[in-house]
């Protein structure tokens, strides 16, 4: 029998660029591209205050994780919270391949029973009674 090398750590992404995910390289690029657009559209003060708020924006969207899911699935979460109705109301959908199975074992059960026939009762009479009666107490002695 051979043996197998099993892969661990499967859930951990794979470091592309140094200490850096793919994922997190991606939004510091975009963080990285909204910001060469804001510095040719702005002036120096108002970079700055604009560079500080994205910097911390994808920041926190490439390296927060809260509860162990990325932020951009915590936010989607938060989103999908506030837009749905909070009361599920429940739907019977019919499942036609569990009706049919459950038509048919109703039909097998009907055939079964009709197939059946009851067997007259036996009457036993008082002598065969007694008869038992005395090969019981026999026995017991």
């Amino acid at each position: 029998m051979g043996l197998f090398n099993v892969p661990q750590f499967i859930d951990i992404e794979d470091k592309i660029v140094g200490p850096l995910t793919a994922k997190q390289l991606g939004w510091i690029a975009a963080g990285g591209v909204i910001l060469l657009v804001c510095w040719t559209m702005l002036d120096t003060s108002a970079l700055i205050l604009v560079a500080i708020a994205v910097g911390f924006v994808f920041g926190m969207l490439a390296f927060y994780r809260p509860n162990g899911q990325p932020l951009i699935m915590f936010i989607f979460s938060v989103f999908n919270f506030f837009t749905k109705p909070k009361m599920y109301v429940w739907k019977r959908v019919p499942d036609m391949k569990k009706a049919a199975r459950l038509d048919q074992s109703r039909k097998n059960a009907a055939k079964k029973e009709a197939e059946t026939t009851v067997a007259p009762k036996k009457e036993i009479s008082g002598q065969r009674i007694e008869d038992i009666s005395k090969l019981l107490d026999t026995r017991k002695q």
